[in-house]
């Protein structure tokens, strides 16, 4: 279960389609080495983005993954 403590990268090598889940809200910079170090909350600070509805939509699609 990903939570706003989980690191993107983590993320993202948990299943690579959660990619467009940080896309579609405009975190394009997903390699950077920002990614590798900051949590789902810290980058939503950033981007002016709801961490919870962002959590709540990669939690699903991972859900339906069987993850």
């Amino acid at each position: 279960m990903v939570t706003k403590d989980t690191i993107i990268i983590d993320v993202l090598n948990m299943d690579p389609g959660t990619e467009r889940f940080f896309l579609a809200v405009g975190m394009h910079c997903l390699r950077c080495p920002s990614a590798s170090g900051e949590t789902i909350e810290q980058a939503c600070m950033v981007h002016g983005i709801d961490a919870d509805k962002l959590i709540e939509d990669i939690n699903e699609y991972l859900n339906s993954k069987g993850h």
